[in-house]
């Protein structure tokens, strides 16, 4: 890569941000690991980042957290959220806080790269190709108006259960689940 970008890759999951950093390191960017929010801002205040890949749970914090402080250091960040948790309500608050794109993981290596610059640049398809025409499933359906309705209560699991007519201890083992594709 002849002008090689810097990327931080915020990942609590200590194997899962090993083996993405290897793999961009390999595409020849310069990368940049942090496992806490803390050493995140640090590095993005020490370091020019072109790119951030940040997953939206950090241990007990929200990656949606950091977006506001690392463009606040970087203006220029384009910010991608990857999570295993995806769903409208968390996309739509992550790039109003100044996201650049949002993922749901497992995402390939070419699918992040992909997020972080225009589709047309990366890819050999077809713009028209990448639109996606899927009719959603059951499950990813039901995960999505719970994530809605979740959202317009404010995170209260019990006031969102009492409206979905549903067991509060239902209700959380189905967000404890990775979102249906």
């Amino acid at each position: 890569m002849s002008d090689a970008r810097t990327i931080l890759i915020i990942d609590d999951d200590v194997h899962f941000n090993q083996v993405l950093c290897r793999s961009l390191e390999r595409q020849g960017f310069s990368v940049l690991s942090s496992h806490t929010t803390e050493e995140a801002l640090l590095l993005a205040s020490q370091h020019t980042i072109d790119w951030v890949a940040l997953d939206l749970r950090l241990e007990q914090e929200s990656g949606l957290s950091l977006i506001k402080p690392l463009l606040g250091l970087q203006p220029q960040l384009r910010i991608v959220m990857l999570t295993g948790y995806a769903s409208i309500p968390t996309a739509v608050e992550a790039v109003k806080l100044g996201a650049y794109n949002y993922l749901h993981k497992p995402a390939t290596l070419q699918e992040l790269l992909s997020a972080f610059d225009d589709v047309a640049e990366h890819s050999d398809l077809p713009a028209a190709e990448h639109t996606v025409n899927d009719v959603m499933s059951i499950d990813r359906m039901e995960w999505e108006h719970i994530q809605r309705v979740l959202s317009e209560q404010q995170g209260n699991i019990s006031a969102t259960a009492r409206l979905l007519n549903m067991h509060r201890r239902t209700l959380q083992r189905k967000l404890q689940k990775y979102a249906p594709r």
